[in-house]
């Protein structure tokens, strides 16, 4: 257990992490003021409202990275307030990035809530003129490129300056591009109006969530933080890669896991994997154990869009085991990450990879 003095500094770090958010939304809205002083003020309104709403929030591990790693690599010295604040900056750049994706996902798989509250397209408009009882809707598209243009806003307002400036801007358009890869390979294995479990394999999982979650949630920040330490070898980022994208793997069994096992309210979402048809790994792990007549429920309950058919699935998750097969894989998956990180770490801090590695094991949100 942590000791009162560690828990006190982790909570004031979260805490100085969650007060720079707001000023670099007003930033990027006294930006846009000034640039197109003749642009709808109650539109800019809606704007900060949808930042607000669809970027705090959660549990900011992505965000809480970039400023981790920069103090690993510090040699142990005490960063400065400006190195804490700018690395606090990169870090709510992937937290927007987060937030782009979920918006667009959300749409994407018609979920009912995210982070406890309702998906910002379930939502009711912001306190604009006409939209106050009217859900947002397909509105939330735009917003979700609003988001992403936001990022660009605060690299250009406060690193142009910098060395590193291009590798930034190239690693941010790098991962958001694989991870639209990811996303476009979950939703074509998975159409919702075409159940077929022979298109569904780990290897076609494992590539899903390579792409779509291991880049930008575990090696973005790492990046980032290597970034603002000076790091310029390539073998140093490749280690980092390997570490990351098998932590990002371990991280989303866990997510499909709690998909299906967590309570919405410690989540903070209603799993909707089973009836979404998704190629997640509770499904592709139970298609290498079921019998024939197992296998017929499977097909005939799979992808449907109701409870009964959804309860119908479980049960045979229960049948099969499935929780205990989890339970075996996080202990096992867990000390072949430890032995990883002792392999591929090398001149890079092992902190950087255990930290992280400690955050997300047996976790349950």
């Amino acid at each position: 257990m942590a000791s009162p003095a560690k828990r006190q500094r982790t909570t004031d770090e979260k805490q100085a992490f969650v007060d720079v958010c707001k000023p670099l939304i007003e930033e990027v809205l006294a930006d846009a003021e000034k640039l197109y002083p003749d642009y709808d003020k109650e539109a800019l309104g809606w704007f900060r409202y949808s930042m607000e709403y669809n970027c705090l929030g959660g549990k900011m591990n992505r965000g809480l990275s970039v400023l981790n790693t920069f103090k690993h690599l510090s040699g142990g010295r005490d960063v400065t307030e400006q190195e804490a604040k700018e690395a606090n900056m990169l870090g709510w750049t992937i937290e927007w990035l987060q937030a782009f994706f979920l918006v667009s996902d959300d749409i994407m798989d018609a979920s009912i809530t995210r982070r406890g509250q309702p998906c910002w397209y379930k939502k009711d408009g912001p306190p604009c003129k006409g939209w106050e009882k009217e859900p947002v809707g397909m509105v939330a598209i735009n917003d979700a490129f609003l988001i992403e243009s936001a990022i660009y806003k605060v690299l250009k307002a406060h690193f142009r300056s910098k060395e590193y400036y291009v590798d930034l801007l190239e690693l941010m358009h790098e991962v958001t591009y694989q991870t639209e890869l990811g996303q476009m390979l979950d939703l074509i294995t998975a159409p919702e109006d075409h159940v077929d479990l022979s298109k569904f394999s780990v290897a076609k999982y494992k590539c899903i969530v390579k792409y779509k979650t291991a880049f930008y949630s575990f090696y973005l920040p790492v990046a980032m933080g290597m970034m603002m330490a000076g790091v310029t070898d390539k073998t140093q980022y490749a280690n980092a890669l390997e570490i990351l994208l098998e932590m990002g793997e371990f991280f989303q069994i866990q997510d499909d896991y709690l998909d299906c096992y967590g309570a919405p309210e410690t989540i903070g979402k209603i799993g909707t994997d089973i009836q979404d048809n998704k190629c997640g790994w509770l499904v592709v792990k139970a298609l290498e154990k079921v019998t024939p007549e197992q296998m017929k429920i499977l097909e005939e309950s799979y992808g449907k869009k109701n409870s009964e058919d959804e309860a119908k699935v479980k049960a045979l998750y229960l049948e099969l085991g499935m929780e205990k097969v989890f339970k075996d894989y996080e202990v096992e998956s867990y000390a072949r990450l430890q032995q990883l990180i002792k392999d591929k770490a090398g001149d890079l801090p092992v902190g950087i990879f255990e930290d992280f590695a400690k955050k997300i094991y047996k976790r349950t949100k």
